[in-house]
């Protein structure tokens, strides 16, 4: 097993590194919880149910050493099994080009499989550095650790870590700063992601629904923040509409008495007002769009 606490680091002389840094694996392996782990606030949202990541979304780590622009990736599946799934696999493949570094994150308590092999198979071909980086290493049973381990002499670096315990994380950052060029600033020290307002709260309300509905919903919703508003009284007021693509998702994401729609505005209100230190009033309503996917891009 590798040693994941010591790992000498060559001395730069201060000079600014910065490059991109690509997260790609299955679905549901923890590449959005690490991306927010790392840079120290929520850019990408996470959840248990598998594919939640649709966007391709950077998130900025500011260090001392430089700047390190992680991009989170949607998962990759080998069957396309849907025109939406087809293209969240495309954009993942898309995006391992033109970058500096590769971080492949893997789940021990997954057997690696058909998705895992095609993903395996793909880096092999390409040049960028890669580093093999072993997710959820704080649970209990990883009955497919070893498997994982065997893998290490095929990429440039190994290290297994906790994203959502953050352990491990100096290390891979130290690692992350080795393999990066001598470059320049991206983006301002302020900036941590490239998203905009509107998306984020849109991917906000997005989250709660997988969490909150678990396997009653699939991927049929889609968010679209129809106007936000600063009020007089201080209190900033989001309009958002969740796309549904039928009757039956409608009713349950509404729910008896329009309990299930009060309990997702109240999850994403609480965490809205943590980030923007303000009130927050947030109207949604639940709209049938059985094309959405089609326009999905």
């Amino acid at each position: 097993m590798a040693d994941n606490t010591k790992y000498k680091i060559q001395n730069t002389k201060y000079k600014f590194k910065s490059g991109f840094v690509v997260l790609i694996g299955r679905s549901n392996v923890g590449k959005s919880t690490l991306i927010n782990s790392l840079v120290g606030t929520k850019v990408a949202i996470t959840s248990p149910k598998p594919q939640t990541t649709r966007h391709i979304i950077q998130g900025v780590l500011h260090d001392s050493r430089g700047q390190a622009v992680f991009i989170d990736t949607p998962g990759i599946f080998q069957k396309s099994y849907d025109r939406l799934t087809s293209t969240l696999t495309r954009k993942a493949r898309e995006a391992i080009y033109d970058v500096n570094l590769i971080l492949y994150v893997v789940d021990p308590t997954r057997a690696p499989g058909k998705e895992e092999n095609t993903i395996f198979n793909l880096l092999q071909t390409i040049k960028p550095p890669k580093i093999l980086v072993v997710n959820k290493i704080d649970l209990g049973e990883k009955p497919y650790l070893e498997d994982y381990q065997d893998w290490q002499n095929d990429f440039d670096e190994y290290i297994e870590i906790s994203a959502l315990k953050q352990k491990h994380l100096k290390p891979l950052v130290d690692l992350i700063f080795k393999y990066l060029p001598i470059g320049q600033a991206y983006y301002p020290e302020f900036q941590f992601s490239n998203i905009e307002e509107r998306f984020w709260l849109s991917e906000l309300i997005r989250e709660k629904i997988f969490l909150l509905m678990r396997q009653e919903i699939p991927y049929s919703v889609k968010v679209e923040i129809e106007k936000t508003e600063e009020k007089e009284n201080g209190v900033f007021y989001v309009k958002a509409n969740i796309f549904t693509t039928g009757q039956k998702y409608r009713k349950i994401l509404i729910g008896k008495g329009g309990q299930k729609i009060k309990e997702i505005g109240q999850m994403a209100r609480k965490e809205m007002e943590q980030v923007l230190n303000k009130k927050v009033y947030i109207d949604l309503e639940v709209k049938i769009d059985p094309h959405w996917q089609e326009r999905f891009v």
